[in-house]
């Protein structure tokens, strides 16, 4: 198998990439390390292609003599997207439209694309299924799902087979500092430079954390698995407050006594969330195996060392 990894040196596409090498895939990588590091694939066996998935003739070029395209790249969160709206549609969108066209020009049949619990917007029902309605609450949701009819329409018109992934919150190794990043490793950051954590809301608010290797296994499954075009719920299943987030990382840490700062909602944020996960089971065989504690374990010793590596 010959595989295209768009967004291939980010966090989650670094993993994947790994995975699909340990698993005998052939990769080629498009990214502009805009958000990604070449450091994510340093001695890995890969081609590695320099440019924005927003490059028509790039793209193109990407997509040649490629057996499936796992599409990851993309403008990333909620908070900013609402400070870039006009990039986080160019890329999202128009992207994921560049991509679908080349696609069907160079003949690749089969299309994974990392989507978003994002599109949901504030839920209705507990755990949500692929049916709940789809209201975002953020322009970035609004692109992913824009994204994610896109796709589903070029495979209907065309025989494409494409599966939507809608990723909860992924953590885990490779997973660095940003400010408009996941609240892992903004926790991590402030907990290692002696910073109080700062909570947005009363911390009651719950999420879905679902460890990367488990991200990087739904991929490959959705690859590798017969089943028809259609979307998925991929999380862990289950749901922590952000309260009990901050007290397992700080454990994590080896730091429990960390001041934690309250501060009023950010906008565009939902109050609880927490995947279905039962169509993934059923028809991708997807069985997340790892827990909370045992991920941020992992995770901290990490980022100790990335951190002193950076230093």
């Amino acid at each position: 198998m010959r595989a295209l990894v768009t967004g291939g040196a980010g966090f989650i596409g670094s993993n994947l990439v790994q995975f699909l090498l340990y698993k005998g895939v052939e990769v080629r990588v498009l990214d502009n390390l805009s958000t990604g590091y070449r450091i994510n694939l340093q001695h890995l066996p890969i081609d590695l292609v320099e440019g924005d998935i927003r490059d028509q003739d790039l793209v193109q070029q990407a997509c040649r003599n490629i057996d499936i395209i796992f599409h990851l790249a993309a403008s990333v969160g909620n908070l900013k997207s609402l400070n870039n709206p006009v990039e986080d549609a160019q890329v999202n969108i128009l992207g994921m439209v560049n991509l679908v066209e080349a696609a069907r020009k160079n003949q690749v049949c089969n299309i994974i694309y990392s989507s978003s619990a994002a599109i949901f917007g504030e839920l209705l029902t507990m755990p949500i299924d692929e049916n709940h309605p789809q209201n975002p609450n953020s322009p970035y949701g609004v692109s992913k799902l824009a994204a994610e009819k896109y796709l589903l329409c070029f495979a209907k018109l065309h025989g494409i087979t494409a599966s939507c992934l809608r990723y909860f919150n992924v953590y885990g190794l490779n997973q660095r500092y940003d400010a408009y990043g996941n609240v892992i490793p903004i926790f991590a950051q402030r907990l290692i430079t002696g910073a109080p954590l700062t909570i947005y809301g009363d911390g009651a608010q719950t999420r879905d954390f679902v460890h990367v290797k488990d991200v990087a296994m739904a991929n490959y499954l959705a690859a590798t698995i017969p089943h028809t075009s259609g979307v998925y719920n991929i999380g862990s299943g289950t749901s922590i407050t952000i309260n009990e987030l901050a007290h397992f990382i700080q454990e994590s840490c080896g730091i429990t006594a960390s001041a934690v700062e309250y501060a009023p909602p950010r906008p565009g944020e939902v109050r609880h969330c927490r995947a279905g996960i039962g169509k993934a089971r059923s028809i991708l065989g997807f069985n997340p195996d790892t827990n909370i504690q045992d991920g941020l374990n992992s995770y901290m010793r990490w980022f100790k060392t990335s951190m002193q590596i950076a230093a």
